[in-house]
């Protein structure tokens, strides 16, 4: 296991102690999930099930033998785990490089405390050096691309991806994000986008980042 491995395991057993008797558990995607994911087969018999962020993340937990949840059946979630591509000093995020920020941005919405994992290279003073995703409707992608570069962006179509939910992506790289809560509603409120990468409205509640033999909270 390489020292990036070790931090984002460390990062994700750092995330134990708050789902301490939580019933359901939310959980994300992501390399740093699957750490957090594989400590929780260890304790699978101390809570009823989660609530997943993918389609993979699906399949780890049921391999592991951990029941996965519907989110209409469960309502409110106590306590969300994922990881993130961009962390700033207010807790607000670049999500989504593995194509799952949508189904990740409503399980963060329905959740009461949003627990971050990163490792120390996930934080940032300014978002948007980590190209920002954006999840289109299939027939909206270059209209939405177009708008962008309004904003000055320059996307890039992930080709050869379908998300989840059978969408697209758009990866805008160039954005120097100054008002993270701004460019999200801006964003959002472009027709045919799902929702956007950036989780400025609802930021993470606490952030636990593993730099070196420390675990730094925010």
């Amino acid at each position: 296991m390489n020292q990036d491995d070790i931090n984002k395991k460390k990062a994700a057993q750092a995330a134990l102690k708050y789902i301490k008797d939580v019933p359901v558990i939310g959980v994300g995607t992501g390399s740093t999930v699957n750490h957090f994911i594989n400590f929780l087969a260890d304790s699978r018999g101390d809570f009823e099930g989660a609530v997943s962020s993918s389609e993979g993340t699906s399949e780890r937990l049921r391999k592991a033998g951990i029941p996965v949840l519907d989110l209409n059946a469960v309502g409110t979630i106590e306590v969300y785990v994922d990881g993130a591509d961009e962390v700033n000093p207010g807790k607000q995020l670049i999500k989504g490089g593995g194509g799952a920020l949508t189904r990740e941005k409503i399980i963060a919405a329905a959740s009461r405390q949003f627990v971050c994992i990163v490792d120390g290279s996930k934080c940032v003073d300014v978002l948007g050096a980590f190209p920002l995703p954006i999840e289109v409707i299939p027939m909206a992608r270059s209209y939405v691309a177009r708008e962008m570069v309004k904003l000055g962006g320059q996307p890039v179509w992930r080709e050869n991806f379908i998300t989840d939910n059978h969408n697209q992506i758009l990866d805008v790289h160039n954005l120097d994000i100054m008002e993270p809560v701004k460019l999200e509603q801006i964003i959002n409120n472009i027709t045919g986008v799902v929702t956007v990468g950036l989780f400025a409205m609802r930021p993470a509640d606490v952030v636990l980042i593993s730099r070196g033999d420390k675990i730094v909270t925010l």
